[in-house]
């Protein structure tokens, strides 16, 4: 079992909450930037390391119907977490439950891949470090909307904590339950799916009427070279 992945995946989520406790941080630039260079990383990770190696490892094409399932299963998920997978924030009197049981599905099942039995070590760790890079943003907006909206800190803390947990547990029953293993490429292809939908629409809504200025395009550039040349 893979013991740092896990505890990666939850000290993503410990440090957006040390973010907007000391910075007292909302939605920012600075946070629409740090989206886009991870949808730009998440994106290039896809395309160029996990899709060559999930149809790599499997003689039909029927692989492909499994990513298509992934993209709209997303869709679905965001018609409930209210898009903020991609930064949205909507201030209201009160933050529907779907949007923590959708966005806890989502984190669910991107850990399933992370149990390290399949992946290699390199695929393994550019996944993970997508998922870091998106899950800091997710739960910086996520925090702020629970305390924008009247939340008190104690429960805030529990529902992110319920978030931050779901990844692992992802992890972890890939790990316990072997018969997931047997469909480890479907679900990896369901999983590239999720990610080839939050990518690209982070990197589209991330910015004010679809313009992207200077600085974001740097954090494209930036996000997918760096995934192409990482180890």
């Amino acid at each position: 079992m893979n013991i740092t992945t896990i505890i990666l995946l939850f000290t993503s989520v410990i440090l957006a909450v040390i973010i907007v406790e000391v910075f007292k941080t909302d939605k920012t630039k600075n946070i629409n930037l740090l989206l886009t260079f991870s949808g730009a990383y998440l994106l290039a990770v896809t395309t160029q390391h996990l899709i060559p190696e999930v149809f790599s490892s499997k003689e039909d094409n029927s692989i492909g119907i499994f990513i298509l399932i992934g993209f709209l299963f997303q869709i679905i998920l965001e018609y409930f977490s209210k898009g903020i997978e991609h930064g949205h924030y909507h201030k209201n009197s009160s933050i529907p439950i779907s949007v923590l049981v959708s966005l806890s599905i989502h984190a669910f099942i991107e850990g399933i891949p992370l149990s390290g039995e399949h992946l290699d070590t390199h695929a393994h760790n550019r996944l993970l470090t997508g998922i870091i890079m998106h899950k800091l943003p997710v739960s910086i907006v996520l925090l702020t909307i629970f305390l924008k909206n009247g939340t008190s800190k104690i429960k805030a803390y529990f529902f992110l904590l319920i978030f931050a947990s779901m990844s692992p547990l992802g992890v972890l029953a890939s790990n316990i339950i072997k018969d997931i293993n047997i469909y480890h490429d479907e679900i990896m292809a369901i999983v590239i799916g999720i990610l080839l939908h939050i990518s690209t629409t982070i990197i589209f809504e991330s910015s004010n009427g679809h313009q992207f200025s200077r600085s974001k395009i740097l954090c494209i550039i930036l996000g997918v070279v760096i995934a192409i040349i990482s180890i």
